[in-house]
């Protein structure tokens, strides 16, 4: 069963998984760039977020990755930028990663698919991510409520 809900805290999917998690009251967290950096400027302090060091993104996405025992891309379409950096990250530290593409499935579909994956590779702290609001906008409306639905789906499972 999830404890945490991780994410970079950018905008789009990364912000859409912590407000999901909130929602739930789900522990949420994970690494930011120093500066507490995002496209829109500084997250707000009400986020608990680790602020690293470095001010660059992709040492962000590998603490991220790093700390969860899985991690969930969510985007429209092929994987570019981060994402698609997420999911090399992923790979070479043989970490479990799931991709889905709302263009191709439903929400409650989703919702399922990750449900079912979490359960099977028995993912505690789920790692999110996906593209940011500017290359995305709906991203983050679907991420908040994939997260919603997924975190009502298991509880059902754990009664």
């Amino acid at each position: 069963m999830l404890e945490k809900i991780i994410s970079g805290g950018q905008t789009g999917a990364d912000q859409g998984a912590l407000d999901g998690a909130i929602a739930c009251g789900l522990p949420h967290g994970g690494s930011i760039p120093a500066g507490r950096k995002t496209e829109a400027g500084r997250l707000p302090l009400s986020y608990e977020m680790r602020e690293l060091d470095s001010d660059h993104y992709p040492d962000r996405t590998e603490r991220n990755v790093i700390d969860g025992d899985g991690t969930l891309i969510l985007s429209h379409g092929p994987l570019t930028g981060g994402s698609a950096l997420t999911e090399k990250i992923a790979a070479r530290l043989h970490k479990s990663c799931l991709h889905i593409d709302f263009n191709d499935a439903e929400l409650a579909q989703a919702a399922r698919e990750v449900s079912d994956w979490i359960e099977r590779s028995g993912i505690r702290i789920l790692n999110v991510a996906g593209p940011r609001a500017s290359s995305d906008p709906g991203i983050y409306d679907l991420t908040r409520q994939l997260i919603y639905l997924l975190l009502d789906n298991t509880k059902r499972k754990a009664r």
